[in-house]
């Protein structure tokens, strides 16, 4: 099957960011197919459609609409355009590009759901975004798309959309420190269960879906659950959105069908590694995700392949065609939010652990101790291993640090520090080994 576009389909169209532009190719197009369905009914054609969260988790999002209590007297959509992932750069573009389709995208969720208000919570270091997203909302609202009542299956129907700025915080691209910003508090995680879904913002059920992922919704209405789920994998329906960084000759954001090998899009499509020099190390999703060795470079980019189980044996990345994890050896890694960055055979591995410990603990909230002291502690270690003044013991004393904050936190950040720590461990030992032997030389 050839390539398709959904969420980059009208990339390189001039003003598309503008509604005048944006109705001439088609934008709302998916409104009065999705009005003239039952809600439960949009619901189950994401269910069909197997789109999983874009935001990193990768969570099946038809089954995360479905836990919306039946009986809701209240429902918020809440959009995560915090995207802070070191190496992701996905939906500041699909935000900037295409600002309507994701408008749209929230309306026909929002409609599912019987939500009658959502936010986008954007990154407040996102000025350009920010001014074309406002002007979005304010054009939709002029046009009665928002605020207005329109007529739907369920009965009459209109969304309030507000686009709120945060304030530059990690932390905050996890979902209930988000819904405690939108809120007007500290940005710290909650304690779940409860789930968001149940008790959200306001303390009412909330669904919090990331940019990419609404924006598929349009497509899904007016071709089917179907037809997106067989453009995917088995598992994961649709395209992936592919932030292809470091040392490449063609970096760039790319919408890549979903499973595409990681070498294919290394080589292929980003044009190989700059001075025809070797893969060492790549970030699979974003600096949180633990690295592939150059041995790994098949892995087909999608959830699954990344994330195994080491009883599985292989997974299906496309009918028929299976992909061999070599006897169920497990990568340890995720998809992500489908940040990937590339690092050729000089890159000094220490030191790109060093300033992965460095960000996340400068964005640590301070609320879980493991994290709180973990994270700082793991930071000046790894950075006297970076400066050459490692001592005997230190790898052993990150792996024991590390091995303390993991599940041990209320969010995922401490993790996020945590797996990479371990993946650099396992994978690439023999180089901070060999840091610490030059020192003590």
């Amino acid at each position: 099957m050839a390539d398709v576009k959904i969420v980059t389909k009208n990339f390189g169209v001039p003003d598309m960011n503008r509604m005048e532009v944006a109705l001439k190719h088609d934008a709302y197009r998916a409104l009065d197919r999705a009005f003239a369905l039952e809600p439960a009914a949009l619901v189950d054609e994401v269910k069909k459609s197997n789109l999983r969260g874009r935001g990193g988790a990768g969570f099946a999002t038809g089954m995360k609409w479905g836990f919306i209590p039946k009986d809701a007297k209240e429902v918020f959509l809440v959009v995560n355009a915090d995207e802070s992932e070191p190496g992701t750069c996905k939906d500041r573009e699909l935000m900037f590009y295409d600002p309507h389709l994701l408008i749209e995208g929230i309306i026909i969720s929002a409609y599912a759901l019987r939500a009658r208000r959502a936010y986008i919570y954007l990154r407040g270091e996102m000025m350009r975004e920010h001014k074309v997203l406002v002007r979005a909302v304010d054009d939709a609202y002029q046009k009665g798309l928002l605020g207005t009542e329109r007529k739907t299956a369920a009965g009459p129907f209109a969304l309030e959309l507000t686009v709120h700025r945060g304030a530059g915080a990690y932390i905050c691209g996890e979902e209930t420190a988000l819904l405690n910003s939108l809120e007007g508090q500290r940005g710290w995680p909650r304690l779940k269960p409860p789930f968001p879904a149940i008790k959200g913002l306001f303390g009412q059920p909330t669904i919090v879906n990331n940019v990419e992922t609404l924006m598929n919704v349009p497509d899904i209405v007016l071709n089917g659950g179907e037809w997106f789920a067989k453009l995917g994998t088995p598992k994961s329906g649709g395209t992936r959105i592919l932030c292809m960084s470091g040392h490449l000759n063609r970096p760039g954001v790319y919408e890549l069908r979903m499973g595409i090998p990681l070498r294919e899009a290394i080589y292929e499509v980003c044009g190989g590694v700059r001075g025809g020099s070797q893969v060492k190390c790549v970030i699979p999703g974003g600096s949180s995700m633990p690295p592939l060795d150059a041995s790994e470079l098949d892995v087909p980019m999608e959830f699954d392949a990344l994330m195994t189980d080491p009883r599985i044996k292989e997974v299906e990345v496309r009918p028929g065609v299976k992909f061999d994890l070599g006897g169920g050896r497990t990568l340890r890694t995720m998809a992500g939010s489908g940040g990937v960055v590339v690092m050729n055979e000089h890159t000094d591995l220490t030191k790109v652990c060093w300033r992965i410990m460095k960000f996340y603990a400068h964005e640590s909230c301070g609320q879980c101790t493991p994290c709180r002291e973990g994270t700082g502690w793991l930071e000046r270690v790894t950075r006297r291993l970076a400066e050459g003044a490692g001592r005997p013991g230190d790898l052993e004393l990150c792996a024991s640090i590390a091995h303390g904050i993991a599940g041990n936190t209320i969010c995922p950040l401490g993790d996020a520090a945590a797996w990479p720590m371990l993946g650099f461990l396992t994978k690439f030992r023999p180089e901070f080994e060999a840091k610490i032997q030059r020192a003590a030389a």
